[in-house]
């Protein structure tokens, strides 16, 4: 379909519940994520997977001012993002400060200590998991906001791509321990999920002078 065709109404007003529901669903899907991560990081002691989870809750931060976005844009897509957003962002850069301050630390300690996981399998399964649903959020994301031609709504796509190199990270450094027990390699992927942290915290506190808005 030609993205530079005007959409009849009901089209478009199908395509924004479309958009709405990726966004609730990114919500619930970060929620579930975040739970299971941490839990699993801190039984079996992952550093990695524990940081992996923190950043999924952060992630539901982020998009709450996604779904706000969407509703926003149905009424009134001319307009630039609104104090909420704004807010949203500036909420969600700081705890992504915090957790970088967090998993630094840690790691620093863990390998002061010498620590390292029982096991990195469920860390393993829940970064391939995270892998194929947010690859299937951004060609959803990408396609929807083409339709609609809308920038905000691919700018969110385009960031999504973080959360997959984050998964990735999370991937590498599990299935390395787990085929070689490899010890320092948990603490090399959590200084890793710092790095995208900073990048993503910095980027949020960007977006929120340059209006625009993004979620994994």
């Amino acid at each position: 379909m030609d993205t530079n065709v005007v959409l009849p109404h009901p089209e478009s007003e199908r395509l924004y519940k479309i958009a709405l529901g990726l966004a609730i669903f990114t919500i619930l899907y970060n929620m579930a994520e975040g739970i299971i991560s941490v839990y699993f990081g801190y039984r079996d002691e992952s550093l990695t997977l524990f940081g992996f989870g923190a950043d999924s809750f952060i992630e539901v931060l982020s998009g709450l001012g996604i779904a706000h976005m969407v509703l926003r844009i149905r009424r009134q897509p001319d307009m630039n993002h609104d104090a909420f957003e704004r807010t949203a962002l500036i909420i969600t850069g700081i705890a992504f400060y915090v957790l970088v301050a967090g998993l630094t630390m840690t790691s620093v300690y863990n390998l002061w200590i010498g620590k390292k996981p029982e096991t990195t399998l469920w860390g393993v399964v829940i970064s391939i998991v995270s892998i194929a649903v947010m690859a299937a959020l951004v060609y959803y994301k990408m396609k929807v906001g083409s339709l609609l031609q809308s920038d905000a709504i691919r700018a969110d796509a385009q960031c999504t791509k973080i959360c997959i190199s984050m998964s990735i990270v999370l991937l590498a450094a599990s299935g390395v321990y787990e085929l070689t027990r490899f010890a320092f390699i948990d603490t090399i992927g959590t200084l890793g999920l710092a790095f995208l942290s900073f990048r993503e915290g910095r980027e949020c506190f960007e977006k929120a002078e340059k209006n625009i808005h993004c979620s994994c």
